[in-house]
């Protein structure tokens, strides 16, 4: 029985929350079974699980980021595109690339506002003020036009003093770089005031983080001489998030507030070589479908309803944030659209849910399916998944393992329902890279 002795779905029926709210954890006050929460994604670019201490990387360490997860969850099997921009597409519509086009960088311009609901648009309704921070390069139009109430939009990838970039978009207008100022501490200010400002209501920030893509650069905190320029950003990525965290306290929203904090594809090649695990090389980097290209870490932390120190094994893909956030907002999603994910907002707040038993990965018209064992590609290709993210064993088409004629069986059939082939599948050339100076080593990739 729930409050003034009504069961638990009269109470929630009465409140006005309906049947999402029934993920709710059944300890939860009447009140925090109320509350929506504010939502913070942060989207770190070009991080792959062999970048975040916590999931025993060998070179970097990250406390802050690490400190995340030890007072929430880890999630250690979550699966983006290998690219920017088929990852931020997929997340903000909840659509596979096949669905929007957005299957390369260079596809941005098939997506189109009265196609596509883009999630500020669908949380909006619920009564949620919203805000995008940082990188949008890749996607159409100005954040704005796809429901965003704010933004700061910063010009491309490594320009983050006024020697490289002289402006960047504040809500539709060119702002001057001042000297001496770093663009990711002026994100940082953004996102504090937005959160000040709207302290009194829920709020989205869709913080898509500069760190750390390259060309790599300075930071602040860089020593004159410094001869790890990476790891300086690395180290600055954990700062911001610190000094996130901070703030929140600070403004008294900590325990009202999920923070989900994720890498949009994996490490760049040039310094994947270094994301090592336990002193093992991922199979695979940013730009590839295999593990390295799309494994992620994922760390959902929001204190009083995440289980802390948890570590979860489920399948999660790109496409299950939309329906998530629209389960813990109490949003409708879109109707007449097809949405490819799947909440996980039980498992937010510690209850088993409904894992999924597969994800889906596509880049440029190459794709897989994979399930917590198997991986089975495009051209028919079966991989024994059992030593991921480190090794990929390709199954011989004759084989008798009656397992693995069982897996393709089953993955066979998710990749015939979903029909990639027959989607958006237009294959629009890279434009020429320009000539840029790098900096310690700076790998290609954008």
């Amino acid at each position: 029985m729930s409050e003034n002795g009504m069961n638990r779905r009269e109470f929630l029926k009465k409140a006005g929350m309906g049947a999402v709210a029934l993920s709710l954890p059944a300890w939860a006050t009447a009140a925090e079974k109320i509350k929506k929460p504010n939502i913070i994604f942060i989207l770190s670019d070009d991080v792959g699980i062999g970048n975040i201490g916590c999931y025993g990387s060998d070179q970097f360490k990250t406390p802050r980021i690490d400190a995340l997860a030890k007072g929430g969850t880890r999630f250690d099997r979550c699966f983006a595109e290998p690219l920017c921009g088929p990852s931020r597409c997929e997340i903000l519509t909840g659509r596979y690339p096949f669905r929007t086009g957005m299957i390369g960088n260079q596809h941005g311009s098939l997506i189109k506002p009265e196609n596509e609901v883009m999630m500020p648009k669908m949380l909006k309704p619920a009564g949620y003020v919203t805000a995008q921070i940082g990188k949008w390069s890749q996607l159409p139009l100005e954040p704005g036009d796809w429901g965003f109430d704010e933004y700061l939009r910063f010009p491309g990838s490594g320009r983050y003093w006024r020697e490289q970039t002289a402006t960047y978009m504040l809500n539709g207008q060119q702002k001057d770089l001042p000297e001496g100022k770093y663009l990711p501490d002026i994100m940082h200010d953004f996102l504090v005031d937005f959160m000040t400002r709207h302290r009194d209501k829920p709020f989205y920030v869709h913080y898509a983080m500069s760190h750390i893509h390259g060309p790599i650069v300075r930071t602040p905190d860089s020593a004159p001489d410094s001869a790890d320029l990476y790891a300086d950003n690395v180290a600055y990525m954990d700062k911001l998030v610190g000094k996130l965290v901070a703030e929140l306290e600070r403004l008294k929203l900590r325990e009202k507030t999920l923070i989900i904090f994720v890498g949009d594809n994996g490490t760049a090649p040039g310094w994947a070589d270094r994301a090592t695990i336990h002193g093992k090389r991922l199979s695979g980097q940013k730009g590839t479908l295999l593990e390295g290209g799309s494994r992620v870490p994922m760390i959902v932390s929001w204190p009083g309803t995440t289980p802390a120190g948890k570590t979860r094994k489920d399948l999660v893909d790109f496409s299950d944030f939309y329906a998530t956030f629209a389960a813990l907002a109490g949003a409708k999603l879109p109707e007449g659209v097809t949405i490819d994910g799947r909440s996980f907002a039980p498992q937010v707040e510690g209850q088993t849910g409904k894992p999924r038993e597969w994800v889906y990965v596509e880049l440029t018209g190459g794709w897989y399916v994979r399930s917590e064992r198997w991986k089975l590609t495009r051209s028919g290709e079966l991989f024994d998944m059992k030593d991921a993210p480190f090794v990929e064993e390709p199954v011989p088409p004759d084989t008798k393992d009656a397992e693995a004629i069982a897996a393709r069986k089953r993955l066979r059939a998710v990749l015939d329902k979903l029909d990639p082939a027959s989607g958006k599948q237009t294959v629009i050339p890279a434009p020429p890279r320009p000539n840029r100076q790098r900096q310690n080593q700076t790998p290609a990739g954008t």
